[in-house]
C-alpha cells in the first residue's frame, strides 16, 4: 500500500504501518481506521481495495509527509527572520524550548569538543603567537 509517496510495510497491522507517516501519530490513527470503519488488528497486505480507498479518505483531513514539512519548515523560518528567541535558537543549533544546555543537550549540540589552555612550544607550532621561548 502507498500514501503520498511512503510504503507502508506489508507485514504490519495497519495501526501500526498507518504510524509510518509523518504527521500521523499512534493517537491519529485510531480516529483515522474508525472513520474509515476498518479493523486495526488486520495486516496491510490483507486489506481489500475497497478499505484501502475508506483510509485515503479518511487522511486527506490531515496534512501528512510533504504539506506537514512544508509548514513545519515555514515556522521555523518565520521565527529566524522575526529574530525570535525560538528563531535564534534554531539557528544555533540549540534546544528551542527551555532545556538546559550546560551539561546535557548533546543530541543537539553534537560531540564534545575540549577547549583547553595551549602551551607556548604549541602556540608557536600552530602560528599563533611568534614569540619564540627562552632558552634555558
Amino acid at each position: 500500500m502507498r500514501i503520498s509517496g511512503i510504503n507502508l510495510p506489508d507485514n504490519k497491522r495497519v495501526d501500526i504501518g498507518l504510524s509510518y507517516l509523518y504527521g500521523i501519530g499512534r493517537s491519529n490513527v485510531t480516529t483515522v481506521l474508525s472513520k474509515a470503519s476498518v479493523d486495526a488488528s488486520k495486516r496491510i497486505k490483507d486489506l481489500s481495495e475497497d478499505e484501502q480507498k475508506r483510509i485515503q479518505k479518511a487522511l486527506e483531513e490531515y496534512k501528512i509527509e510533504g504539506d506537514l514539512r512544508v509548514e513545519t519548515a515555514g515556522n521555523i523560518k518565520r521565527l529566524r527572520e522575526l529574530g525570535a528567541y525560538r528563531g535564534t535558537r534554531h539557528t544555533k543549533n540549540l534546544p528551542v524550548r527551555g532545556q538546559r544546555t550546560k551539561s546535557n543537550a548533546r543530541t543537539k549540540r553534537g560531540k564534545r569538543v575540549t577547549i583547553g589552555a595551549i602551551k607556548k612550544e604549541m602556540a608557536v607550532k600552530m602560528g599563533i603567537t611568534t614569540e619564540e621561548t627562552p632558552a634555558k
